[in-house]
C-alpha cells in the first residue's frame, strides 16, 4: 500500500506595524475568509482522509487578533467606511485597491465586479487614477466595497449561506447596511479557522505542522557565509550575519504558540521555504522536532545524484526518494521527508487549467504507478511519497476556489485500493536511511539566492546585522520592556518575506510596502534602544523596477536672491524638483496627514547647494508653528542641516554625527543662509557640507515633538552632481 503525505503550508507575511498597530496589506484577512478555514472544513466531507498542515506562528497570532476584531488595515477600515462619507483620497484608494482579485476566476465570474473593473479601466499614470475616481458615483463605490470582500468568501458560503447567497443574487445596488451583513460573515469566518484546525486534529484525520516563528531562513541566521557553499564566487552582505541563537528561539516561539493555540507540542517542522542545514538540525531536534520536511533537490544534492522523470513525471530513482530519512549532525537526529517536487507543482501550477475530475483522475494515477515503481524496486515494500505546497495561493486560479478538484482528489484517495493517505509524523515513524548531514538549500533550486544572491538582498542584510548588533549593545542600556519591543522587531526583521520580494527574482504590486516595513522595523529597533537612526534606513532597498517621484534634474546653474519669496519667475529656472506628494503603491501612513511640503527645488552655482521648499501654507507660518526642515545627507555621509524658527528668529545648523559618542553634535551655521517667508529658501557652501562631487540627500520636517512626520523623496533620496566646467555645455538649450 503507497502512503501519501499530503501537506499544506498555510502562511503570510507579519504586516502588522508593532508602533502603529496597523496591518499594512490585509492578505491574512481575506485569506482567511477562504483558504485557512475551507482547506480544513472541506475534511468533514472525507473522514477517512489523513493529511497534515503547516500553520506558520506569524500568521497564527495576526489571525487571532482579526477574530477578535482588535487588527485593522486600511483596506478594512475602508471596506466599513459609508461611501458617502469617504474623502477623495479614500476613493481613490479603494478604485485602484480593490480589484486585487484573480481576473479570471475572482472577477470576470461575478457581474457587477466585472463591471466595475471594466469602468475603472487600466491604471498607468497619476491622470489614469483621477479620471478612474471621477466615473464612480458614490453607488458604485458602495458596491465595489462590497464586492472587494464578498470576491473572497469561502466558496461553501458563497454556496449555501443565506446572507451572502442574498448578495450574490442581487450583484448591486448594496446597501450599507448589507456592508454591516457582511462584516457579521467576515468575523464569523475569521473566529472559525482557529478552532475548525483544532477540532480536525482532535478526531485525528489531520496532523498540525509548524515553522519558525516569524518565518526566517534558519540556514541564514545560522551563518549567512552558508551561501558560499552553492555560490563561492558571489557577492556577500558587507557583514557576515550568525545568529543560531536567533534560530532556536524562533524555533521554540513556534512550540510554544503552537502549544498555546492547539494543546499539544507540534512534532512537525517545515522549515520556512524548505530551506536546511547541518547548523539547524541540532537546532530542530532541541526545540523538540521529530520531523521536518524540504525538497527532492536537496535530497539530490545530498546523494550527490540526479533525479531523472520520465515521460510520465515519474522519478528513475523511486527507491531512494519514496521513503523518509533520518539526518544527524553534531549528536543529534531528525527524521525527514523529501517532497516530490513534480507531483507537487502538477497541483500548485499545472491542473487548475484542466477540468476537475481529470486533473484528480491523472494525478492519482501518477501516485499509484509511482508506488509500483517503488514496490517493484524494492522487491514489495511500501513508498512515502510526500506532496507538500502551498494551501491557499493556487486555489485562486482553479474553477470554483479550488473546491471540485480538491473534492475530486479526496474522493479518489479515499476509495483506492493502492493508496492510503497518511499524517507526516505516521510517514515518518519508522525512521529509514541514515544521511550524515544534510546539503544546505531550499525548495527553490536548492539553494539561498532568492533570499541573499541580489545587491538589494546584500543592502538588507548588512541592515539587518547592524540593528543585531545595536541590540546586543543595548543590553543593559535600555529599560527591559523597550529591549524586549526592539527583540521583537529584529525578529521580525529577519523573516524570509522581506528578501523574497528584494532582487530580480520576485516582484508584485506592493514591493514598496514590503520594503518600507521591513526597514519600518528596523528603525523601530533603533527607536527603542534610543539609539539614532541610520539615515539609509529611509532610503528604498529596491534597485530594479522600482517607482520613482516626480523629478527633474538641474540644467542650469543658480543665482537666486534667498528672501522668502519668489522673487523673479527666473531665478529658479534651473533648478531640479521633486513634487512633494504620495506615490501610487507607497507605505500608507496612519495618520494621513496632508503633506506640509509639495515642492522641493534644488541646484547650484560654483560654490553653493540651494535648495526651495513650497508647501501648503507660507513655510514661515509652518516654521513659526513648531515644525523643522531638515537636510539630511547621504553623501557625504554624517551631516545635515536644521532651519528653526524660535522667538521669531530664523536659525541654521549644521550637524555632524559622532560615533564615538554616538549622537549628534551642532557645528553651528557656518556660511549658510536662510530665509523663509511664502517659501523657504537655503543656501550651503559646498565645503561646509564636504562635497567634492555627488550630493545625496533628502528633505525631512520634523513636528515640536522632535518626530518625523515627512520626508521627501519617499523612497528614495535627491542625487545630484555639483557643477563642473562642462555643466552649460551637457544643458544648453535654445
Amino acid at each position: 500500500m503507497t502512503r501519501v503525505a499530503l501537506l499544506w503550508h498555510m502562511h503570510q507575511p507579519f504586516y502588522e506595524d508593532l508602533v502603529t498597530r496597523e496591518h499594512i496589506l490585509p492578505w491574512v484577512r481575506l485569506h482567511a475568509l477562504k483558504d485557512y478555514y475551507g482547506m480544513v472544513a472541506l475534511l468533514r466531507e472525507f473522514p477517512d482522509v489523513r493529511m497534515t498542515f503547516n500553520l506558520v506562528p506569524s500568521l497564527l497570532v495576526q489571525l487571532e487578533a482579526f477574530a477578535h476584531n482588535r487588527a485593522h488595515d486600511r483596506y478594512l477600515d475602508l471596506s466599513l467606511t459609508p461611501a458617502s462619507e469617504l474623502s477623495d483620497q479614500d476613493r481613490a484608494f479603494i478604485i485602484q485597491n480593490f480589484f486585487h482579485a484573480q481576473r479570471h476566476r475572482m472577477i470576470d465570474i461575478h457581474p457587477r465586479y466585472a463591471e466595475l473593473f471594466a469602468r475603472r479601466g487600466p491604471i498607468a499614470t497619476a491622470a489614469d487614477a483621477e479620471r478612474a475616481v471621477r466615473r464612480f458615483s458614490v453607488d458604485e463605490v458602495r458596491d465595489l466595497q462590497v464586492w472587494h470582500k464578498l470576491a473572497w468568501i469561502d466558496p461553501s458560503y458563497l454556496e449555501k449561506d443565506g446572507r451572502v447567497r442574498t448578495l450574490v443574487l442581487r450583484q448591486r445596488n448594496f446597501s450599507e447596511a448589507d456592508k454591516t451583513v457582511l462584516r457579521s460573515v467576515e468575523l464569523e469566518l475569521l473566529n472559525a479557522v482557529i478552532p475548525e484546525y483544532r477540532e480536525a486534529a482532535a478526531r485525528l484525520q489531520i496532523e498540525i505542522a509548524t515553522s519558525p516563528f516569524y518565518h526566517p531562513i534558519l540556514p541564514l541566521l545560522c551563518d549567512t557565509d552558508i551561501y558560499k557553499r552553492t555560490h563561492p564566487a558571489s557577492q556577500m552582505p558587507r557583514q557576515r550575519f550568525r545568529h543560531p541563537e536567533d534560530a532556536l528561539e524562533q524555533l521554540n516561539r513556534a512550540v510554544a504558540c503552537h502549544e498555546r493555540l492547539f494543546g499539544i507540542r507540534p512534532r512537525g517542522l517545515w522549515p520556512s521555504e524548505g530551506s536546511v542545514s547541518d547548523a539547524m538540525v541540532p537546532l530542530v531536534a532541541q526545540a523538540g522536532f521529530t520531523w521536518m520536511a524540504t525538497d527532492e533537490q536537496v535530497l539530490a544534492r545530498t546523494l550527490d545524484t540526479t533525479f531523472s522523470r520520465d515521460g510520465s513525471g515519474l522519478p528513475d530513482q523511486p527507491d531512494r526518494l519514496y521513503t523518509p530519512y533520518v539526518v544527524s549532525h553534531g549528536g543529534a537526529h531528525v527524521a525527514c521527508a523529501f517532497r516530490d517536487h513534480t507531483l507537487s507543482d502538477l497541483i500548485g501550477f499545472v491542473y487548475a487549467r484542466w477540468d476537475a475530475e481529470a486533473a484528480a483522475a491523472d494525478f492519482v494515477g501518477r501516485l499509484a504507478e509511482a508506488g509500483r515503481r517503488y514496490s517493484d524496486r524494492t522487491g514489495g515494500g511500501e513508498a512515502v511519497i510526500p506532496i507538500i505546497l502551498d494551501g491557499e495561493n493556487a486555489w485562486e486560479h482553479f474553477d470554483g476556489g479550488g473546491r471540485p478538484f480538491l473534492r475530486a482528489l479526496y474522493r479518489r484517495l479515499t476509495h483506492h485500493r493502492e493508496l492510503r493517505t497518511v499524517t507526516m509524523s505516521e510517514a515518518c515513524a519508522q525512521g529509514g536511511p541514515a544521511l550524515a548531514g544534510i546539503f544546505p538549500g531550499s525548495w527553490i533550486d536548492a539553494n539561498f539566492y532568492i533570499w541573499i544572491g541580489h545587491r538589494d538582498d546584500h543592502r538588507a542584510w548588512n541592515q539587518l546585522a547592524d540593528a543585531r548588533d545595536a541590540l546586543d549593545q543595548g543590553n543593559g542600556s535600555v529599560e527591559v520592556y523597550a529591549l524586549e519591543r526592539a527583540r521583537e522587531e529584529v525578529l521580525i526583521a529577519e523573516g524570509s518575506d522581506w528578501f523574497w520580494w528584494y532582487g530580480d527574482d520576485h516582484s508584485s504590486d506592493h514591493d514598496l510596502e514590503f520594503d518600507d516595513l521591513f526597514r519600518r522595523h528596523l528603525r523601530n529597533t533603533y527607536r527603542l534602544l534610543q539609539k539614532p537612526v541610520p539615515d539609509e534606513l529611509f532610503v528604498s532597498n529596491i534597485s530594479t523596477n522600482a517607482a520613482g517621484p516626480s523629478h527633474t534634474a538641474p540644467t542650469a546653474r543658480l543665482k537666486p536672491t534667498l528672501d522668502g519669496e519668489e522673487t523673479s519667475y527666473f531665478e529658479w529656472l534651473g533648478a531640479g524638483s521633486v513634487e512633494g506628494r504620495d506615490v501610487a503603491g507607497a507605505m500608507h501612513q496612519a495618520d494621513r496627514q496632508a503633506a506640509l511640503v509639495t515642492l522641493v527645488r534644488y541646484g547650484f552655482d560654483t560654490e553653493r547647494l540651494y535648495v526651495r521648499l513650497d508647501g501648503t501654507r507660507p513655510l514661515r507660518e509652518i516654521l513659526e508653528s513648531g515644525y523643522e526642515a531638515s537636510f539630511k545627507f547621504l553623501t557625504p555621509g554624517g551631516v545635515r542641516f536644521s532651519v528653526r524658527s524660535r522667538d521669531g528668529t530664523l536659525t541654521g545648523t549644521f550637524w555632524d554625527y559622532r560615533e564615538e559618542l554616538p549622537r549628534w553634535v551642532a557645528r553651528g551655521a557656518g556660511a549658510s543662509a536662510v530665509s523663509a517667508g511664502t517659501v523657504l529658501e537655503v543656501s550651503l557652501p559646498l565645503r561646509d557640507i564636504g562635497i567634492l562631487s555627488t550630493v545625496c540627500f533628502f528633505v525631512a520636517i520634523y513636528n515640536a515633538a522632535d518626530k518625523e512626520v515627512e520626508r521627501h523623496p519617499a523612497h528614495r533620496p535627491i542625487e545630484a552632481t555639483a557643477p563642473d566646467g562642462r555643466f552649460e555645455a551637457l544643458n544648453w538649450t535654445a
